[in-house]
This record gives structure tokens, sequence and C-alpha cells, in this order.
């Protein structure tokens, strides 16, 4: 398996279908967001600056994982990880660590020297990958402006 940066649109349908799949089997929905619903939100990260971008993680060809990474607009030396998601057939096989590993390197390869990202504290197995993979939880756990979930936001620096 590899982890590369990429802005191809093969990529970010790939990334669009793996974050409908992954949020649907998280939440516990029987339906799939359609592609033309997922899409946009993926395309709105990679597409909002010259330093944005998908790190994907290939097995073999297909799109198993991905990060949508574009700088925090109020600080141009931190990113913001907006989408982090698994194929859940590939849940369990290391996926989201390998990615999470590889971020800081192509992160700083871009000038940032530090992330954040927020998280569902009902996620978690979520919570437990980016504690692990040495995230610090970052202020109080607030409800998410959209569903109303507590999250918690994470940094990591290096």
């Amino acid at each position: 398996m590899r982890v590369r940066p990429t802005t191809d649109e093969r990529h970010i349908d790939e990334a669009a279908g793996i974050w409908a799949a992954a949020t649907a089997a998280r939440d516990g929905d029987t339906e799939i967001a359609p592609l033309r619903l997922a899409r946009p939100l993926i395309q709105s990260v990679v597409g909002s600056t010259p330093r944005s971008f998908l790190l994907v993680a290939l097995d073999a060809g297909p799109v198993v994982g991905f990060a949508a990474v574009e700088p925090v607009p109020t600080d141009g030396s931190t990113a913001e990880i907006r989408y982090l998601g698994v194929a859940p057939d590939s849940w369990g096989r290391g996926v989201g660590r390998l990615l999470l590993r590889a971020a800081p390197t192509h992160l700083a390869d871009a000038g940032l020297v530090g992330a954040e990202l927020g998280v569902y504290l009902d996620n978690p197995r979520a919570v437990r990958l980016y504690e692990s993979a040495g995230w610090l939880p970052r202020g109080e756990a607030l409800p998410h402006p959209g569903s109303g979930r507590p999250e918690q936001r994470y940094r990591l620096d290096w």
C-alpha cells in the first residue's frame, strides 16, 4: 500500500465514494449518499486553495483511504484535515494509521508545521486512532454546528 498526494479527478470521485460509504457505516445508515452529493464536499476542500490537496492510500490501484487537506485560512502554517476516510471493507487494516503517519511529511513539504482536525466523540474508533497517532485534544468538545453532535478538536505539530 502506498500514500501520495493527488488532485486527480478520478481519485476525488473515489474519495467521495469512500466518504459516503464510511459515514453511512459509522452512523448505521442503510443508504449511502450518491456521488453527486458526496463529491462537492471533497472537491470544496481540494479546490479551496493552491496548497490544498488530497492524500490517498492506494492498494494495488484503487483508493482505499484518503485525507482531504487545506491550510487554515487564518493561520498559513497550519493545515486542516477536513475529511479523513477509509473504505469500510478496509477498516482494521491500518489504512487510517498509514495516512496519519504520512501526512506530516506531505504537509511539511507544503510549508505547514502543524495540523488540526475535528472528530465526533461518539466515534470512538476514530478517537483511538488519532490519540494513538500522537494527536492531542485541543480545548473542550463543542457541539458540531451542523449535527449538534459533540466534536473534539485535535492538533499535531512537527
